[in-house]
């Protein structure tokens, strides 16, 4: 039987860690209504200590979100937790998430203590919360360059304090996919009340490998994916929610679903990005300009003989526009036949195979063939008249 896989969204909280980004009270609250529209399961809808503003946008997100568990990060501190719990008092589920680093990088470094101490202080901000709410999930902070042996003992001494979900953060985006994986699955064999929890995955993108982390993370039996529109996130961001949605999705294979309505995957992306004021790359996947659109004249003419040679997603079912043929010096004549028919034009092959000679001395000297190039080489052709 198919399993289901929380998408858990940060786009209001590590998404908008990105320098600029920086949204006010109303702009939270609108794109978390869009954001519990979309299906998400948790909205993690800010880090209420941080700022009087990010305790109001925490606040007033409670207020109104009825569906979606609403969730406030915190530090392993005490007047964080006791402040995140203040913020998520009219949430209808309310989540408070906490934790600390657990490498030994972040152990020594960041807070020159020892494993036994983090180990104390995770124990510590767990119960803690759970004196406010039902729903504590823990993180440990850069858990991808964390020894597993350690790791699976913090695991484990969090969900005996009460930890109802655990992130394991690639914080770094250091990892393999096969290393994440088996991150997972070290956990799942070696920490013994690991069912009384869900484990989570929280990858970053530094090394371009934030999906195929959470995706290995959630075959080797993760059951949530925290995640940002368009990958949002500090530094090279954070997995792209858009991405491992489709990604389940399409390979079904897996056994795995998410409850998000994927038709609205592009109109969010774009309202995403016009509020952050940060562009959508071209070719980015599933929601990127470029995503259905086909150029290169091999392409072109196999995908106009069936979609499915060079598209494995229809775009309407991401609420994209639809495909383009895009018409460069790179295109063929069967691109060329179907850009002018769209256009009401009734050439023959022979007329194509003319018009197309004009087509390319057009091309070279532009980088794309816009509409009105074809009406004015439509018009300046004259076709040869019939023989009798």
């Amino acid at each position: 039987m198919d399993q289901q896989v929380f998408i858990f969204d940060t786009t209001l909280r590590d998404g908008e860690q990105v320098p600029g980004c920086k949204l006010n009270t109303k702009e939270k609250l609108a794109l978390a209504l869009k954001l519990e529209a979309l299906g998400v399961d948790i909205i993690e809808a800010g880090f209420p200590i941080s700022s009087p503003g990010d305790f109001e946008s925490v606040t007033q997100i409670s207020k109104h979100i009825r569906n979606a568990t609403v969730c406030g990060l915190t530090r392993a501190v005490k007047k964080d937790i006791e402040v995140a719990a203040e913020a998520l008092k009219f949430a209808k589920r309310p989540r408070i998430h906490t934790g600390i680093g657990t490498s030994d990088f972040h152990i020594k470094s960041k807070f020159n203590a020892t494993r036994g101490e983090i180990l104390q202080r995770a124990i510590q901000a767990v119960t803690w919360a759970k004196n406010f709410v039902d729903d504590v999930e823990f993180y440990a902070e850069d858990a991808g360059r964390t020894d597993n042996e350690y790791l699976a003992l913090v695991v484990e001494a969090v969900i005996k304090a009460g930890a109802t979900v655990v992130n394991i953060p690639d914080t770094t985006g250091y990892c393999l996919p096969q290393q994440y994986g088996e991150k997972i699955a070290y956990l799942r064999n070696h920490v013994a009340n690991i069912d009384k929890a869900v484990l989570s995955c929280h990858c970053h993108n530094d090394l371009g490998l934030a999906t195929a982390n959470s995706i290995a993370g959630a075959v080797a039996g993760a059951r949530q994916i925290e995640c940002t529109i368009n990958g949002l996130g500090e530094r090279a961001g954070n997995t792209s929610l858009e991405e491992v949605v489709m990604v389940l999705k399409q390979h079904k294979h897996l056994g795995l679903y998410t409850n998000i309505h994927t038709q609205m995957l592009n109109p969010l992306s774009r309202e995403v990005s016009e509020i952050m004021r940060v562009p959508v790359q071209l070719n980015k996947a599933i929601v990127g300009a470029n995503a259905f659109s086909h150029s290169s004249g091999i392409h072109q003419d196999g995908f106009l003989k069936d979609s499915l040679t060079y598209e494995i997603i229809n775009p309407e079912e991401v609420g994209a526009e639809g495909s383009k043929i895009v018409l460069t010096a790179r295109s063929g004549r069967s691109a060329l036949a179907y850009r002018f028919q769209k256009l009401g034009y009734d050439f023959n092959r022979n007329d194509i195979d003319v018009l197309y000679d004009l087509f390319l001395k057009v091309a070279d000297t532009k980088k794309e063939i816009e509409e009105e190039d074809l009406h004015q080489l439509a018009k300046a052709y004259t076709p040869e008249p019939a023989l009798a």
